[in-house]
């Protein structure tokens, strides 16, 4: 999915828009923190098609001048394999340990992709994530303005990120 962002957000902050920034946030944190080389895949819905075995989803809100979330969605398999390649431990089910680690990947994707646009990171600031697995439930995010979505796999693994936003808030000038 493409992502479409406001002009003036677009001219100020070109980054934002770029999937190549997302993609190079996935790929830094995977290869440095899970210790695997993940890529892009073509088709988002190929990264959720386990999803009747459970789906697990973490969220982590942006706040500052950029208001929005990031989303990283998998399914239950995949979020074990995920979480055991990050500790090095094996998991049967996803527990309170792989919902965690799952809020922990989320939280370093959107940092790494904050951390991405220099103009970004010192006024955006990330929330503590919220996990919600299992079956059959819809995550609703509000309106917003723009959204970068990108689906991503390495071995039999795949997963969602997205980047939903409202907008850009105007920065206020700091009082001396």
């Amino acid at each position: 999915m493409g992502c479409t962002v406001p002009q003036s957000l677009r001219d100020t902050h070109p980054g934002i828009c770029d999937p190549k920034n997302l993609d190079a946030a996935v790929e830094d944190v995977f290869s440095m923190m899970l210790g695997v080389d993940c890529k892009r895949m073509a088709d988002v819905s190929d990264a959720e098609s386990e999803a009747e075995q459970g789906t697990v989803t973490a969220v982590i809100g942006l706040g500052g001048v950029l208001s929005g979330a990031c989303i990283f969605r998998c399914s239950a398999p995949a979020a074990i394999k995920l979480v055991g390649c990050m500790t090095g431990m094996n998991f049967s089910q996803v527990d309170r340990t792989v919902e965690d680690g799952i809020g922990e990947i989320c939280n370093m994707v959107a940092g790494a992709w904050r951390n991405r646009m220099p103009e970004l990171a010192a006024q955006c600031g990330l929330s503590v994530p919220a996990v919600v697995s299992g079956c059959g439930y819809n995550l609703h995010l509000q309106a917003f303005e723009f959204q970068l979505q990108s689906a991503y796999g390495f071995e039999e693994v795949r997963f969602s990120v997205t980047i939903a936003c409202g907008g850009l808030q105007q920065s206020k000038p700091r009082k001396k």
